[in-house]
């Protein structure tokens, strides 16, 4: 069971992959397998990219949306080409290729581990019970700009992965939609209008915006296929256009992630399915670029594919918003994945990749996760994600509803933090997954162990102030939780990047459809192809919610001449107008996210962040603050 918990976290939210492997001579030895690693490196003056990055959303300052190319990152921020080509040249007379990353931040490299083993001087360490760990030797001149060194050594070939997060998917038994009503209606009910509606972003497509003129890029780890986006769309009534689809392939190549699908099963498909349909159908012109990092052949650690992703992405400069659900286990005990990377040293390579992405007018949005603040079980607080500063978080509520389950009726007056108590996780597929009844569906939230407080949250009344309610009780012996009869309120202070920023409806109870193909076959057709069973299911989570709000920021930039770029500290000065565009959901009771509670008075609490938007308002802020810049729109 223990097992199965280290690599089960939330499937609207992250896939959270194994601890690691034990190295072994053997492997060592004979070890002629491909690989990828990542060097990231310094950017050259790291002060002076942090406010480059605040003035780009800054309308007193000069630079004020003066975004910048990736070519001009590099000669303001990155790496010398002097340095690289010498990093290159090192590598190359090794038998290592490489690539460097638009931007001058990070190389690529591809080889066999026995040839990053020489290149890199590589000595491992195995230990009982925990990863083993990765050390390394780089000449001097080459050692001195890089922060980390990303999938070194990821251990020998072991079965594929059988388990991710699974919340999303556990709201589908016996809860499917009615595909019998007429597209609009479905789309009121399941789909994109249900969004629109109610954080009102219609009044947007009344104007003609749809994302027209925007690419949305999209971060995962499996495959989509059209034709479940076809039906998907035709059943929302939205024009089906699978050439507005765009796949790149970071790690392994099409043909190794088709390969790959098949073997990873249906849960990673499903994640990547409605990431895809949530944004492509909120923004119904918009482009999406999906960044599919796997790998058939364990050719690098979960943190690199992560990193390897985002950086092509980022280093493309396509995408005026990324958004991702999953994510390695960087906050979790014993959830790390990367040998050769500390967790130190990774979040100090995101956020300088991140700051890339801001001051390129990139938005970044991530799903803050469905297991409240308890990432991999405890009741000692875990993220099992990035909490980078330079990333919107994006949390779960749920809407109001009145439901009859299990005996029980349910009713929830008002929009709250999403923290549900009375559902624990069923089985998906008929039992496909055994039944996990100490596993609750709350959203991501809290304190960053690893990134202090920025400087945006500083001062916002609610930050760095908690109030909390023990709930759960967790048993170490079984490593699920019960509900505490007797639970006490907290209060406090605390330190750290606050999460998450903003919110949406994630409940699996008031959630979404989504439509995809299973990998379980139903039988072979005439020719002795399996047949894949096809499903709808109704859905929760912040996978859902985070892709959302990727599209409703392409809805807001086809309608500008320039992005809104790096939100964060844009929203939280917005949040402390009189008219504010936010909906600080503050309430003391009943508004959990398993832990953290609202707080009221104030603007922020670490349940549901600044709350939730009205877009309509949100929109004429950032066109308004920029008529204070004198910038001309559309």
């Amino acid at each position: 069971m223990r097992g199965k918990q280290l690599i089960i976290a939330t499937l609207s939210g992250f896939l959270v992959l194994g601890t690691g492997f034990t190295a072994n001579a053997k492997a060592k030895k004979a070890d002629n397998r491909s690989t990828v690693v990542n060097v990231a490196f310094k950017a050259s003056n790291e002060t002076d990219l942090t406010n480059y990055v605040y003035d780009t959303v800054d309308p007193n300052s000069i630079n004020y949306h003066h975004y910048l190319t990736p070519k001009q990152f590099a000669q303001k921020f990155g790496e010398p080409n002097a340095y690289l080509s010498m990093f290159k040249e090192y590598l190359h007379k090794r038998h290592i290729r490489t690539a460097v990353y638009r931007g001058n931040l990070a190389l690529k490299l591809r080889g066999t581990q026995n040839n990053m083993d020489r290149a890199f001087h590589a000595n491992y360490h195995p230990r009982k019970g925990t990863p083993s760990r990765t050390t390394y030797r780089l000449p001097a001149k080459l050692a001195k700009q890089v922060v980390a060194v990303i999938g070194l050594y990821t251990g020998k070939p072991t079965s594929k992965r059988t388990a991710h997060s699974k919340t999303a998917l556990t709201a589908a038994l016996g809860h499917k939609p009615n595909t019998a009503l007429l597209p609009d209606a479905f789309s009121k009910k399941y789909g994109p209008l249900k969004f629109a509606n109610h954080y009102q972003l219609t009044s947007l497509y009344d104007n003609g915006l749809e994302g027209q003129g925007q690419r949305i890029g999209i971060i995962s780890d499996s495959i989509v296929h059209n034709q479940d986006l076809k039906i998907y769309w035709a059943q929302n009534g939205i024009h089906d256009n699978p050439n507005r689809i765009h796949r790149i392939y970071t790690i392994d190549n099409r043909k190794a992630m088709q390969k790959e699908s098949k073997i990873g099963g249906t849960i990673p498909k499903t994640e990547a399915a409605l990431d895809v349909e949530s944004a492509s159908s909120v923004a119904p012109k918009a482009d999406i670029d999906i960044y599919s990092g796997d790998s058939n052949n364990n050719l690098t650690s979960l943190p690199s594919v992560y990193y390897t992703s985002f950086m092509q992405a980022i280093s493309n400069d396509l995408d005026h918003q990324i958004s991702t659900s999953y994510s390695p286990a960087i906050e979790s005990l014993g959830g790390w994945d990367d040998h050769s990377a500390t967790l130190a040293n990774y979040n100090h390579a995101l956020n300088l990749m991140f700051e890339q992405a801001a001051t390129e007018g990139i938005t970044v949005f991530q799903a803050s996760g469905d297991s409240g603040p308890y990432a991999m079980g405890g009741l000692k607080e875990q993220h099992s994600f990035s909490t980078s500063p330079y990333q919107v978080i994006v949390g779960g509520t749920t809407l109001p509803y009145t439901q009859k389950i299990h005996h029980k009726t349910i009713t929830v007056t008002k929009e709250r933090a999403l923290g549900d108590i009375d559902h624990p996780s069923e089985p998906v597929f008929g039992g496909f997954y055994e039944i996990l009844k100490g596993i609750f569906h709350g959203s991501g939230g809290g304190f960053s162990a690893l990134n202090p407080t920025p400087r945006y949250q500083q001062g916002i009344p609610g930050v760095n102030t908690f109030r909390a309610i023990t709930l759960l009780n967790y048993r170490p012996q079984t490593h699920l939780y019960t509900i505490n009869p007797h639970p006490k309120i907290l209060t406090g202070t605390h330190t750290g990047r606050n999460l998450p920023d903003v919110s949406g409806n994630a409940d699996k109870q008031t959630g979404y459809a989504t439509y995809f193909s299973s990998d379980m076959s139903t039988g072979s057709d005439s020719k002795g192809k399996p047949i894949l069973k096809k499903y709808w299911l109704i859905g929760g989570g912040t996978s859902y919610t985070s892709p959302q709000m990727a599209a409703a920021n392409a809805i807001m930039n086809s309608g500008r001449t320039t992005s809104i770029g790096f939100w964060n500290p844009q929203i939280y000065k917005f949040a402390q107008q009189t008219d504010t565009p936010f909906n600080p959901l503050n309430d003391a009771n009943n508004n959990n996210n398993l832990f953290y509670t609202g707080q009221p008075g104030t603007l922020y609490n670490q349940a549901t962040g600044l709350g939730t938007i009205n877009f309509d308002k949100l929109y004429q802020d950032f066109n308004n603050q920029d008529a204070r810049h004198h910038l001309p729109d559309k």
